[in-house]
């Protein structure tokens, strides 16, 4: 009687290639990251999930929310002149 045995993969799957740690993310935007947690306890910040106590940031979804923060300038309007 043979057992068919499973062939082994030729890589390992990286699942988490796409995801960043809050701290790599404060890293790379110059903030603390105590800052990134007060901004998801205030829903203001790129949007993240945790994984038990590990909280990770899809890094798309944070260059969309990067991309959403972008704000045109007013028209510059002058003042005491007519």
């Amino acid at each position: 009687m043979q057992t068919t045995v499973p062939a082994p993969q030729d890589k390992p799957l990286n699942l988490l290639a796409d995801w960043i740690s809050r701290e790599q993310l404060a890293g790379e935007l110059g903030l603390a990251s105590d800052t990134l947690a007060r901004w998801e306890a205030r829903q203001l910040g790129p949007p993240c999930t945790r994984i038990g106590r590990k909280v990770l940031y899809r890094r798309a979804s944070v260059q969309d929310w990067i991309s959403a923060q972008e704000q045109s300038r007013p028209a510059k309007t002058r003042r005491g002149r007519k």
